[in-house]
């Protein structure tokens, strides 16, 4: 009989001990965060993804870190030429030391004004695409004619870079400096490389990216500014004739 007693209280014991070991969690009287969730339709709790806040790395909305290479504006806000404007002759100084304008240009076609810079890597990677159309349609009538509108106060976009980069690289065509920089905000380039495609009188005939593949030539669908030239050689209107130009903003002068 005694050890029937002890035995139904340790059963009690035990049991006192799992009720408050199962409480212990929770003190406040507040419902567990299970439960408020099941309370609320019937929901489960939030996984890190659907919590309110800040989501992380790749989700986040906006530009990712450095901002997108591509142009965010459109000819309007840029204010720069449009589709048929009249482009404004120049006269800049080449990395030989000649002074370039579009007049000085015998036997043109066309024009494919460019700018592109020294360091940007998108004008990197189009260093060799553009040589090679130069090469293929300035024979045609439509040289390459590059501007870098940086500002020179960065001596690696400097007149001396530029001699360099065009010797190293072996540019087959002009690369002229934009003087105080007074000739990428008419033509309004935002990006480098930016193209402007004219013909012989000039007029704008296409704006935008040389491609549709920046970082591999090889993997190209699309490319431009050739199925633009070659348009112009039909009589015909580029299609597309403006695209969103892709690579680093133009840096301006901090005067």
């Amino acid at each position: 009989m005694k050890r029937i007693s002890v035995l139904i209280a340790i059963i009690g014991l035990s049991a006192s001990v799992l009720v408050s070991c199962k409480n212990e969690g929770n003190t406040t009287g507040e419902p567990s965060a299970e439960n408020q969730y099941k309370d609320h339709k019937g929901e489960h709790p939030p996984h890190d993804g659907d919590r309110k806040g800040p989501p992380h790395g790749g989700d986040r909305k906006g530009p990712p870190k450095g901002g997108s290479p591509e142009q965010t504006k459109t000819l309007e806000e840029i204010g720069g030429y449009k589709i048929g404007d009249v482009a404004t002759d120049f006269n800049l100084k080449n990395v030989d030391g000649s002074m370039i304008s579009l007049a000085s240009i015998e036997n043109a076609k066309g024009y494919i004004v460019t700018f592109t810079c020294n360091e940007c890597p998108f004008s990197v990677l189009y260093e060799d695409r553009l040589i090679a159309l130069n090469n293929e349609y300035a024979p045609k009538g439509y040289p390459v004619i590059a501007i870098n509108p940086n500002s020179p106060e960065n001596e690696k976009e400097g007149y001396a870079a530029m001699q360099k980069r065009s010797e190293d690289k072996g540019f087959t065509f002009p690369y002229l400096v934009d003087e105080g920089q007074k000739i990428y905000p008419q033509y309004g380039a935002v990006r480098t490389p930016h193209v402007f495609l004219l013909d012989a009188e000039r007029k704008v005939q296409y704006i935008g990216t040389i491609d549709d593949n920046a970082k591999s030539p090889e993997d190209v669908k699309v490319n431009f500014v050739k199925g633009a030239i070659e348009a112009l050689e039909k009589g015909e209107k580029p299609s597309p004739n403006f695209t969103k130009a892709i690579g680093c903003p133009v840096k301006a002068s901090k005067a």
